[in-house]
């Protein structure tokens, strides 16, 4: 059976400042989704990263389905309705227009979607982070499907001996979708080269060599080159599929075990390590520290199994110390050098102005 995935994610609203949505607002999103399943949607699960909502929903529409975004998106005006009613910090910001124009895809929200034949057994993570932008995910992915000391599929799988092709965009390039694919392991260092600066270069989408099948589906929305101003982070989204022609599931995880540095943190203007961390937590620290979810199911017929936490192990506690650690370390350096991004990922926001002012005192 062919089905398509589809997650669609945006921050509506929120307690508190950026912690986390209200119970009242999540259930607003739910009863409205839930309306459509065995209609439009197959099946749906809802959930929360940091201050964000997520929707996956299955059915069999295709990608960038009109009746399907507007789903979401009337889902979202919900949820900000109940946002508004309460109170909550930045309700619907994430909803950078007035009016539904067919695709959520540029209007705010972050989207991740794919359309496969599903396997015997379709397994596949859905990872969704907070107070970070898509080159997050960069390192990972690169890890998890060219590096074999994270993916030993590579060396001991003949179905993934031939690699994978990655789909990498330039998300300074507005003007439309300006992508380029290379080819692991051949093209290594061109993939290496451009997914060291995960500001300008995301990967979009992979491949398997093996069979051409989809593994990866990512979202590559930033909300300042829509609005033409800073209106947070990206928090990006991100489908995975496990096992068979493509890395295991602890493959794919291994690199989440780093916590490397990305941009994001307090008003999106900071360096900060990742922290993976379970489903629905919220953040605190400085409004971080910039965090990951991955939520693991399988799908049969477009019907979801129950979720599976995978960073909820005693494992990922250690790893959440580490970066913990890392992150105190880092902001311990405040405002100074690397501790906050380079001008060019703050130029949407309010110290343009500063700087513009501070530039008619300088003197020769």
């Amino acid at each position: 059976m062919k089905v398509t995935l589809s997650v669609i994610k945006a921050d509506i609203g929120s307690l508190a400042g950026h912690i986390r949505p209200s119970r009242a607002l999540m259930e607003a999103v739910q009863e409205h989704i839930d309306g459509e399943k065995g209609k439009l949607i197959l099946d749906y699960y809802i959930s929360s990263t940091g201050d964000d909502v997520a929707i996956l929903l299955t059915h069999q529409a295709g990608t960038g389905n009109p009746a399907v975004h507007k789903l979401a998106w009337d889902a979202f005006l919900s949820g900000t309705k109940t946002a508004k009613a309460q109170g909550l910090y930045g309700a619907g910001q994430d909803l950078l227009s007035d009016a539904f124009s067919g695709n959520v895809k540029g209007m705010g929200p972050a989207v991740a979607e794919m359309e496969f034949e599903e396997r015997e057994a379709e397994p596949f993570v859905l990872f969704a982070a907070d107070k970070t932008d898509p080159g997050a995910y960069n390192l990972p992915l690169y890890l998890s499907f060219a590096d074999p000391m994270h993916c030993s599929g590579l060396i001991l799988s003949p179905k993934m001996s031939k690699g994978f092709k990655f789909v990498i965009m330039d998300v300074e390039y507005t003007e439309a979708d300006r992508v380029i694919e290379l080819n692991s392991p051949e093209e290594l260092y061109d993939i290496a080269a451009l997914l060291r600066d995960n500001e300008r270069f995301v990967v979009a989408g992979i491949y398997s060599r093996e069979t051409g099948e989809q593994a990866v589906a990512a979202s590559t929305t930033r909300l300042h080159n829509i609005a033409g101003k800073y209106t947070g982070k990206d928090d990006p989204i991100m489908l995975v599929r496990v096992q068979g022609v493509f890395p295991a599931t602890g493959e794919i995880l291994s690199p989440y075990s780093i916590g490397h540095y990305v941009a994001g943190f307090m008003r999106g203007s900071h360096t900060g390590p990742l922290m993976p961390v379970k489903i629905g937590c919220g953040t605190s620290f400085f409004d971080g520290p910039p965090i990951v979810t991955a939520t693991g199911f399988c799908v049969r017929g477009g019907k979801l199994t129950e979720p599976v936490d995978c960073f909820d192990h005693p494992y990922w506690d250690y790893i959440r110390e580490k970066v913990a650690r890392k992150s105190t370390e880092i902001r311990e350096q405040g405002f100074s050098g690397a501790a906050m991004l380079p001008y060019s990922e703050l130029e949407y926001g309010g110290i343009v102005e500063k700087m513009k002012y501070l530039d008619r005192k300088f003197s020769c």
